[in-house]
């Protein structure tokens, strides 16, 4: 089983070196990793070209934003599962994409998801958030869950089968291509209760209550598109969900 790691950047140089090398440190033998650049103007293409052939695909060209960035790398992408590992993330050991695989072909899953944590971007011990994701059963998208994007893997044949990121959305999409292929076309999910992936702080979506304004005006947007109708308190929990994402740190 392959497994393709794909890292979306723009002018990260201060932390993309160690994202690449939680990458290549795994000690799994099947990779493949792609690392779609957005045109940096800083040293980041530079340290790309310096890994040479370890990584196995790589453009540096203007794009249309994070999603659309995420989409190139799909397309690229050859293997039999995509994981994204975004350029201030890193994996929490040499062992995480074995991990992962050994779930996929222990359980037959189209989708395997564990837990993150959000850290200090210069003190990467100190945990900020604690995102345990729990086992799924159907119907927890009604309540508020999700599982945390970058500790998602999905079988590229689901890409196929059920489309790729929505680029009309800004900061949503992700949610949107989750509950797309969770809740509503319901593929079948395995759970690694572990942290797989390390987050440095500073999402775009929780920043300001203004941009969680936007971001619940997304997320209400994300059923829509699909057809689907949300609790009537569904759009409230999801944020409040996070709560206990502090207080188990």
């Amino acid at each position: 089983m392959k497994i393709s790691v794909i890292t979306v950047c723009y002018n990260s140089a201060a932390t993309l070196r160690h994202t690449i090398e939680s990458v290549l440190s795994q000690d799994y033998p099947d990779i493949e990793y792609i690392i779609i650049d957005g045109g940096s103007l800083d040293e980041t293409p530079d340290i790309i070209r310096s890994y040479g052939a370890n990584i196995s695909k790589f453009i540096s060209e203007s794009d249309e934003g994070i999603y659309h960035a995420l989409n190139k790398g799909i397309s690229m992408a050859t293997g039999d599962v995509i994981g994204f590992l975004h350029s201030d993330d890193f994996y929490t050991s040499p062992a995480i994409l074995s991990v992962v695989a050994c779930a996929f072909l222990s359980t037959n899953a189209d989708g395997v998801y564990g837990d993150l944590q959000y850290v200090g971007k210069e003190d990467t011990n100190k945990v900020f958030r604690n995102w345990i994701s729990g086992s799924y059963s159907e119907g927890l998208f009604l309540k508020g869950w999700m599982p945390p994007h970058p500790a998602f893997f999905v079988k590229r044949s689901c890409y196929g089968k059920f489309g790729l990121f929505d680029t009309n959305f800004l900061s949503a999409a992700d949610y949107e291509l989750m509950l797309r292929f969770i809740h509503r076309y319901k593929i079948k999910l395995a759970y690694v209760p572990q942290v797989l992936v390390k987050m440095r702080v500073g999402g775009k979506s929780n920043v300001t209550l203004l941009n969680r304004w936007k971001a619940n005006r997304e997320d209400l947007k994300a059923w829509k598109v699909n057809g689907l109708k949300p609790g009537m308190f569904t759009l409230l929990l999801k944020p409040l969900s996070k709560l206990r994402q502090f207080l188990s740190r």
